[in-house]
């Protein structure tokens, strides 16, 4: 009689043995000291510069670093430190509540998909298909033109309902596979309620598959926050997010002329990306039951 992979009584070890698997990581370690050290900036940047990061001084325009201004000013004049330390706490924040709305649809979507089958897969699965056959960044520089001064909570919300399908495909995927397994059929004859048996059978083994994605999309969220504020169609000025920094080097003079003021946000987002994905490829090969790593 087959068994679930994951089964519950058997959590805590299978959670040990990925724990193990994934400190024996070093690229996944140092992803994580990575990620923490840019999340301590974001978490506590009231302390790293008395600087308001929005306020204009023209008579201070494009000053070079100094005692006063270590990472010296915009074109605006404002200070380019406390956009650095701030703006890290923007552009994190919307990787992350990107991911999260993201990983929410996907894990609903893709567990109806996949748990019930039949027309609620094939609404569900078309629904996803026409998502995916639109030309995406146009779309969301539409939608993005559209609204004009987008919030955050606005634009995290245009990022999520055009990203939700692969995910929900993984998901679907994942159920599809588990759906006739001995252990599914005798919950269901034991008289089990559909959200008991997604919940407490589905998605404990689908929980490598999500934490995996996860990083992958939050990754993605900062690259595409990152690619949309350069090209002017991000968080509008003078919200600080690094993008909206690296928007500062399409003027030659800056580009040229004032490299600090775009090359720590550039190297932030690239350590940022890269630390994400460590840990993701940590975690994948921590929760592969075919690892003998």
């Amino acid at each position: 009689m087959e068994h679930a992979p994951y089964k519950m009584q058997k959590g805590h070890s299978l959670l040990t043995l990925a724990t193990k698997r994934f400190l024996k990581n070093k690229l996944a370690l140092i992803g994580i000291i990575i990620l923490v050290f840019f999340t301590f900036i974001a978490i506590f940047a009231p302390f790293l510069t008395t600087h308001d990061p929005t306020k204009h001084d023209l008579l201070n325009v494009m000053a070079r670093p100094n005692a006063e201004n270590w990472l010296g000013t915009d074109s605006s004049g404002r200070d380019n430190f406390a956009r650095f330390v701030y703006g890290s706490r923007v552009t994190l924040l919307i990787g992350f509540l990107s991911m999260f709305c993201v990983i929410i649809v996907g894990v609903i979507l893709g567990s109806l998909a996949g748990y019930y089958g039949g027309l609620v897969d094939g609404i569900i699965m078309r629904a996803a298909d026409i998502v995916l056959t639109l030309p995406f960044l146009l779309f969301v520089l539409t939608i993005i033109a559209i609204i004009q001064n987008i919030t955050i909570p606005l634009f995290v919300l245009v990022i999520a309902a055009t990203n939700w399908p692969n995910t929900t495909r993984i998901l679907r995927g994942t159920f599809l596979s588990l759906r006739e397994m001995d252990f599914i059929l005798s919950a269901r004859s034991a008289g089990c309620s559909d959200w008991r048996i997604i919940t407490k059978h589905f998605l404990p083994n689908a929980v490598g598959p999500i934490i995996v994605n996860a990083t992958i999309l939050m990754a993605s969220m900062i690259i595409l926050e990152s690619a949309l504020s350069f090209v002017g169609f991000g968080i509008p000025q003078p919200t600080p997010t690094w993008g909206n920094m690296v928007n500062e080097a399409r003027s030659m003079r800056v580009l040229t002329g004032a490299p600090e003021a775009w090359v720590p946000p550039g190297l932030a987002i690239l350590l940022t990306v890269l630390a994400i994905n460590f840990i993701g490829d940590g975690l994948r090969d921590a929760f592969d039951p075919k690892s003998n790593k």
